[in-house]
């Protein structure tokens, strides 16, 4: 059967408008603008129906959680068509080389645009790189934000150091300052700042290789290696890429051999003049079970923190995530949101995206001062009295007669251990941090958290007296 050119038929054509329309309402709008919207119609040949992907981590992800679906639609709406296959095309500066002038043509787009919907993730082929297949790997790099770019970063005075920093790296192949070290708490920005580096290095150069990854990855890629005694490969991969970018390095702590080769890693990059950026939630020096070389490696680039955020800024955040959403949301309700949550800009944006979805699910209801009020009273009612670890700890060690310094200790007897167990269970309840920053309330890490709350979620259950003293401890805390 000869090969036929797919986007000029017609009836394929809307055959695929229609799986796409389907594949969004199934999937979701953010999933298919994600992963499916970016696929286009390529050639057919003997019942095989060719479609491009711009990157081998995408046909990855869409082969794993989209190709049967894909397959069992199309084979239902047009029996011609016996499988799907999944090709990522390699693009020429000329743009040539594509199986069809529309694939061609989003490649084009996607590596001009200032905010593409997706980055060439390194550790894997550039746009300039061979068509391959790659079905089994296992990326370095994680998936990033499209939201995560400088143009959508609010700049004021407690973040305008590090957005400069961050802009600087960026822009620039030779920096003055390498590495640099990006810290603040929770939900201040600086993965957003990781984000729009990576954004914006590939949007200048997609040929350049670079690696984003939190530490956990990391951690988990180099034991993989031990086990099955690959660590050379490990290396390579690591130690050949252009720009390497590590979140939260904080989660070392305590992992000396990680850190061992971290250090190692991190040295080469550095000789071989390789850009290298890292977030935490402390400064290098106050980082937990982090060794002292490592510790200096880490600093002796430029350090910037990001500050909690003042009001000004908060407004600043919620017009433009307004604008970025199309709805007008009146002054006197991004005063009042900017007041009242003051901690996280991820909790600030999500109250206003649940405003916003409360006034169009309810026929276009307008946005009031009282509506909001009414919509967000239980996240509110929380900002007004904040439960804390400290707190639980505190109230828990009383209501079993021990110290707080026991629960934190190594001790395993029961007396000490099941306190221990209540208080990591409410601290998930009751507060809004991570595992990992509740197990570090307690020296512990996150899986001992998991274990304790489902171990309390199990007793609560079976033991009636157990669960009166959970009930009572946590109407002491909530009063």
């Amino acid at each position: 059967m000869a090969e036929q050119a797919i986007t000029n038929n017609n009836s394929v054509q809307d055959q695929w408008g229609q799986i796409c329309s389907q594949l969004k309402t199934e999937v979701g709008e953010t999933a298919f603008d994600s992963w499916l919207k970016p696929l286009t119609l390529g050639s057919f040949n003997d019942g095989v129906m060719n479609i491009c992907v711009p990157t081998r981590f995408m046909r990855n992800w869409v082969i794993t959680h989209y190709s049967d679906r894909i397959h069992k639609i199309w084979e239902k709406k047009n029996p011609e068509i016996k499988s799907v296959n999944f090709v990522v095309q390699a693009v020429n500066d000329d743009g040539k080389g594509l199986y069809s002038p529309t694939c061609r043509s989003l490649l084009k787009k996607i590596t001009s645009t200032p905010t593409p919907n997706h980055i060439y993730q390194s550790g894997m082929a550039s746009v300039t790189g061979n068509v391959e297949t790659f079905a089994n790997a296992d990326p370095l790099s994680v998936p990033l934000n499209p939201q995560y770019t400088f143009d959508n970063f609010v700049v004021g005075k407690t973040n305008e150091f590090a957005y400069a920093a961050a802009r600087k790296v960026a822009e620039s192949r030779n920096v003055s300052f390498n590495p640099l070290f990006l810290y603040s708490g929770v939900g201040l920005g600086k993965t957003h700042l990781m984000h729009a580096i990576a954004w914006h290095i590939k949007q200048q150069d997609p040929t350049r290789n670079i690696v984003y990854l939190s530490a956990e990855k990391f951690m988990y890629k180099f034991v993989r290696a031990l086990r099955y005694k690959d660590t050379t490969a490990f290396k390579e991969q690591f130690r050949s890429v252009d720009v390497l970018m590590v979140d939260d390095v904080q989660f070392m702590g305590g992992k000396d051999t990680t850190q061992e080769e971290f250090f190692y890693t991190f040295n080469s990059l550095i000789e071989e003049g390789r850009q290298i950026i890292i977030s935490a939630d402390k400064s290098p020096a106050d980082l937990d079970g982090i060794e002292a070389r490592l510790k200096s490696r880490l600093g002796c680039g430029l350090v910037a923190d990001i500050h909690p955020t003042d009001f000004d800024l908060r407004m600043g955040i919620l017009q433009n995530k307004a604008k970025q959403l199309g709805v007008e949301v009146p002054t006197k309700v991004c005063e009042f949101l900017a007041q009242k949550i003051t901690s996280n800009i991820r909790e600030l944006e999500g109250a206003l995206r649940r405003v916003i979805a409360h006034s169009q699910l309810l026929s276009d209801k307008e946005i009031t001062l009282d509506m909001t009020q009414d919509v967000l009273k239980d996240m509110l009612r929380s900002y007004d009295r904040r439960t804390t670890i400290d707190e639980i700890q505190k109230k828990v060690a009383e209501h079993f007669n021990i110290s707080v310094k026991e629960m934190q200790s190594s001790r395993r007897a029961r007396t000490v251990a099941r306190p221990r167990q209540i208080a990591m269970y409410l601290a998930k309840q009751l507060t809004s941090r991570s595992l990992p920053e509740i197990g570090r309330k307690f020296d512990r890490d996150h899986t001992t958290v998991m274990h304790a709350v489902r171990k309390v979620e199990e007793l609560i259950l079976e033991d009636k007296s157990l669960a009166e003293d959970v009930d009572a401890l946590r109407r002491v805390l909530e009063a």
